[in-house]
Formats: C-alpha cells, structure tokens, sequence
C-alpha cells in the first residue's frame, strides 16, 4: 500500500518509499522546484550566448560547462532522493524551500562566473542547497536502519566535498581549475561509495518522468530564442528572410530533439544501480547540449543582424554541435543500451555526422532542423517496419523460421 504523502503532519519518519509503488508521479513540490531552476537554467544560457558571441569561445565553455553542473548535480540529487524519501511533512518542505532559495542565490552569480571567473555567490548557492541535502540525508538515516548507513554515507560526502568547495575560494586562480575538477570526481563519486552500502529504493518511472520534466525545461530555452527570434525580426526587416529561415530551423530542431528523446522507454533502461548511473551522469551532456542550443540559436540570430564577434562558421557551429551532442547522448543513453546491433543502428551516428556537416551549409540552422526532422521520420519507419514484422507473423520471414 503506497504511502499517503500529504502534507498534515508537521513531522512523519522519513521512511524508504517502495520502488514498485504504483502510480508514482512528480509531486507538486518537485515541480516547482524544477520552476526554480528553470532561472538558473536560463542564466547560465544566457551567459554562455553572451561569452560566445563576443569571441571568447574556449573561455565560454568552459565556464558554462563548471557552471551547469553545479546546477545539474544539485538537482539530480533532490531528485534521486526524493525518489526515495519524499515524506512530504513539514520538515521536508522546509528543507526543500531551502535548497529553492539556494537554487535562486546560484542562478544570481552564473553571470559573474561564466564572465569574470568569480564563483563565489554562485558557491555559496550551491553550498546553501547541499546542507539542506546533508540534513535530509540524516534524517532517512534516524529513520530507516535498513539503508543508516547508505544514508550517512550521503551525508558526510556531501559535507566533506562541500568544505572543499568553500576552500577552494581561498586557493589561487592557477589552482582553481585543478582542483574544480577534483571536486567535480569526489562528487561523483559519493553517490557510487554511499549505495555500495545499501542501495537506496529509488523509483524507475518517478527518475524517468523526472529526468523528463528537466528535459523539457532545457529545450524550453531553445523555444525562447526562437520567440526572441521573431521579436527581433519584427523590429528589423532588412534580416526578415534571414531570420524567418533561423526561426523555422530552430522550431523544427527543438520539435525533433524532444521527439527523440521521448520515444524511448527509459524506466527500462533503470534495471540497477550501473545502469542508473551511467543513465543519470550521462544526462549532463543531454541537458547542457539541449540548453546549449538554445543558446546558439540565439547567438546566430544576433549574427544575422550584424551583432557579435564570430565567423559565419563559429555561429553556425555554436548551434550544430550541440545538436549533435543531443543526438549522440540520447543514442547513446537509449538506443545502444537497448542492444540494438542492426544496420538501422546507424542511423543516428548518420545524422550525428550530416549535423556537423551542416554547419558549412549555406543555411546551416535550417539544414540542421531538416536533418532532425528527417532522423524522426527515419526513426518512425524503422520503428513501423520492425511492429509490422511482429504484427504479420505469417511473412516469409516468420515462414522461414517456423520451417526451420
């Protein structure tokens, strides 16, 4: 009997929710959590556009690549816990409150982070949203003994990792990087040191329509500079063709990417802890390439009007590639942990490879929106071909195998 998770008790033992509860769906809190973050989210693409646009490419990069996954780790982690936890008392509630306002203090120092390399609002965010976690942590640890030490495993990692974050705002900039990316591995690592205790009871169907909504969200940035985009075109008609042909690329690539993405059964994916974290981390590049594109959508946009620093291939790239890094990710994350090993298994890596062409086409946020559009209609006719065999079983194929 699933557990009832209204909110009329100030305080409830934090025990693990079953794995096989039915009907587990996204609670209202999670939700507007996600909304939260959708300000981070669009900081942190903004921010990026801005780095490229004014020719600081490999400086941008960089930044937004430290910069997302703050935001990606931060909210992966509510979310596997919450999976598992999600009491939703009063206690609960607070503590995610807190890991909202610490989401909103990040969000206020991307900018200064991606331009200037000064992370220290954006730490203190970050830092803000992990205590909260460690005290959630800690009470599932006084509740569940089963998983106490998986638990408190979470909670000293977490806290360990959080100091060194703090530190590291003290080092010289020549060390800051090294040691981001020590902290970066710790980090990861905690999740795999803590459930080698005790696997912690995270829901297959709750992680995917989570992972879902953050989906959403991201591409959702890529529909805001397509409405940026029209504004700007109705406010200057000499770029009007340009940008009708930037408009009708980038809606038919954003259309294309989620149809991707959501054709797949990801909970079928999630059958153990290895195939969840290789499906978890590996989201990274899904929803930083996915927020990415908006950008670079909005980047060729400005380039169109005459605005920014870039060549006409280094625009057309900043929307290619990471198109190309979706595609490649999902294909990766979906279609190959299936096992499919057929000649339609190339299909994808085709398309990969005609993207990045695209990007020294004459018009290469169109032809890449044609190249998506095509990849789904291909994807679609393998897929009916593949239910047509299943469905005619009395085909010479089918006959064949009856008679041997």
């Amino acid at each position: 009997m699933s557990q009832s998770h209204s909110a009329d008790a100030w305080h409830r033992p934090m025990v693990a929710r079953l794995a096989s509860e039915s009907h587990r769906t996204a609670t209202a809190l999670e939700l507007f959590f996600d909304l939260c973050f959708v300000t981070a989210v669009a900081q942190a693409s903004g921010a990026f556009e801005h780095e490229l646009a004014e020719g600081r490419i490999g400086h941008g990069i960089l930044g937004y690549a430290m910069v997302f996954f703050a935001i990606w780790w931060a909210w992966m982690n509510f979310t596997w816990f919450a999976s598992a936890y999600d009491t939703d008392d009063v206690p609960y509630r607070l503590l995610t409150l807190v890991q909202i306002t610490g989401a909103l203090v990040l969000a206020a120092g991307v900018a200064e982070a991606l331009e200037h390399e000064d992370f220290t609002v954006i730490t203190w965010g970050y830092v803000v949203m992990r205590l909260a976690m460690v005290t959630q942590w800690l009470r599932a640890a006084r509740s569940d003994p089963e998983r106490r030490r998986s638990c408190t495993r979470y909670a000293v990692g977490i806290l360990v990792v959080q100091i060194g974050w703090v530190a590291r705002l003290a080092v010289p900039d020549d060390l800051g990087l090294p040691l981001f990316a020590v902290l970066v591995v710790a980090e990861l690592a905690v999740p795999v040191w803590a459930e080698s205790a005790a696997n912690t009871t995270w829901h297959p169907h709750h992680i995917a329509e989570r992972y879902g909504l953050f989906t959403l969200i991201v591409l959702g940035e890529t529909i805001t500079a397509a409405t940026v985009a029209v504004r700007t075109a109705l406010d200057d008609e000499a770029a009007l063709a340009d940008i009708a042909t930037l408009v009708i690329g980038g809606m038919l690539t954003v259309f294309a990417l989620w149809w991707l993405y959501f054709a797949q059964n990801a909970p079928r994916r999630l059958t153990g802890l290895r195939s969840a974290l290789l499906w978890g981390y590996g989201h990274y590049l899904v929803f930083a390439s996915a927020a990415a594109v908006g950008a670079g959508l909005a980047l060729n946009v400005a380039h169109s009007t005459g605005h920014g620093h870039l060549s006409d291939r280094a625009a057309a790239a900043a929307f290619t590639v990471p198109v190309a890094v979706f595609v490649t990710l999902v294909w990766l994350l979906h279609h190959r942990a299936a096992e499919i090993r057929s000649r339609t298994d190339l299909i994808h890596p085709v398309a990969v490879l005609a993207v990045l062409a695209s990007t020294f086409a004459p018009g290469p946020v169109l032809t890449t929106g044609v190249i998506a559009a095509a990849l789904v209609a291909a994807t679609l006719g393998v897929a009916a071909r593949a239910r047509g065999g299943v469905e005619h079983p009395g085909s010479a194929a089918a006959s064949g195998r009856a008679d041997g």
